[in-house]
């Protein structure tokens, strides 16, 4: 089977599948705060949530739903700064995801990845990597919106957490940006092969 890659342009499409893979998992996972709201664990993540309060109209009273779920509306979700961050992570891993594929095929199909293409693929991650950044950057400003409070004992504010943690999720999304910004980058500088020259 031809490839278009040379031997770095192997490792860049594994460690391209690997950030985006990372990056997208990360997203999509509500994972992103931990807290506890009426001796229930709570998370968070840029557009769901796990455990939420309902009104039990049986007992009069109200009770948490330990389930996972998405905010009814994009308006749902708590705060301004999420729904940027819910916008700009998505869209960032998106692009981490299409580069990645691509490299992937380009380990199949000859003459699929030029050095231009590389390196055009290269600035797409880039800028897929500074996109999720961005989210992960934003995420905090939503910690003093009234949810996260109730969540984090009334204490939590922009940039202090108060009573919650950050969970994997963020890590994952994060790291997976730092490698698509960091190493993936630079390596597809170097992934094609050069292009054949046929005189006609």
């Amino acid at each position: 089977m031809a490839s278009s890659l040379t031997s770095i342009g192997i490792v860049w499409s594994l460690l391209s599948l690997a950030s985006a893979v990372a990056s997208c998992v990360g997203f999509f996972m509500p994972y992103w705060l931990l807290g506890s709201q009426m001796g229930k664990p709570v998370s968070f993540g840029t557009f769901r949530r796990c455990s939420y309060p309902v009104r039990d109209e049986e007992r009069q009273a109200t009770v948490m739903l330990e389930q996972c779920g998405r905010y009814a509306s994009f308006q749902g979700i708590p705060s301004l700064e999420w729904r940027i961050c819910t916008v700009l992570t998505g869209v960032g891993c998106g692009l981490l995801l299409l580069v990645a594929l691509t490299a992937l095929m380009g380990c199949c199909i000859s003459d699929l990845i030029s050095c231009s293409i590389g390196r055009v693929a290269g600035g797409i991650q880039f800028v897929g990597g500074l996109l999720i950044g961005s989210g992960c950057a934003l995420y905090p400003l939503g910690w003093d919106s009234e949810e996260v409070k109730q969540t984090c004992s009334n204490s939590s504010n922009q940039f202090q957490l108060g009573s919650c943690e950050i969970g994997w999720a963020f890590y994952c999304s994060a790291g997976g940006a730092a490698l698509a910004v960091l190493v993936c980058m630079w390596l597809a500088c170097f992934a094609g092969k050069r292009q054949k020259h046929y005189p006609y």
